[in-house]
């Protein structure tokens, strides 16, 4: 049976189409971490870099000296304030938890993000088992302090 000219385009349309999609593919890429000087403060301690949406690293992060206990979450936002600090995020809070877990109780930890569809709530990590959730913010739990260092 012979082949004809619309099987050879069909074909070569197929081709095509798998070209594009290869072409959209992620490629192997190098990640360059410029090299940091960090200084850090009596009591500090270095959590680690944490990455921004493109995956390239954004930002150091610090984690202060001192905790708070039984605090509520707008008064916790306001110690770390006073110190320097903020509290962290829940990316950060689990990059504490998988770098400097040593540091924290096995308690939670408010972190400095509010709950998206409930005001009265805010978001924290259970430094035991890693495990994230949210509470009223008038819940009194710990509090740890961060800084950031972004990166250039």
């Amino acid at each position: 049976m012979p082949v004809t000219l619309e099987e050879i385009k069909a074909e070569q349309a197929k081709v095509a189409e798998m070209i594009a999609k290869f072409e959209a593919q992620a490629l192997p890429c190098t990640l360059e971490i410029s090299a940091a000087s960090i200084r850090l403060a009596p009591g500090e301690e270095y959590a680690g870099v944490i990455l921004g949406k493109d995956g390239a690293p954004n930002h150091h992060l610090i984690l202060l000296p001192g905790d708070q206990d039984d605090i509520n979450w707008a008064d916790a936002k306001k110690w770390a304030a006073e110190i320097g600090g903020e509290l962290p995020s829940r990316r950060e809070q689990a990059l504490l938890f998988a770098n400097v877990k040593e540091q924290f109780e096995d308690r939670y930890y408010w972190s400095g993000e509010q709950h998206a569809s409930d005001s009265a709530c805010a978001w924290c990590q259970y430094f035991d088992n890693g495990t994230q959730g949210y509470d009223t913010k008038s819940t009194k739990l710990r509090a740890r302090a961060v800084r950031r260092l972004e990166i250039q």
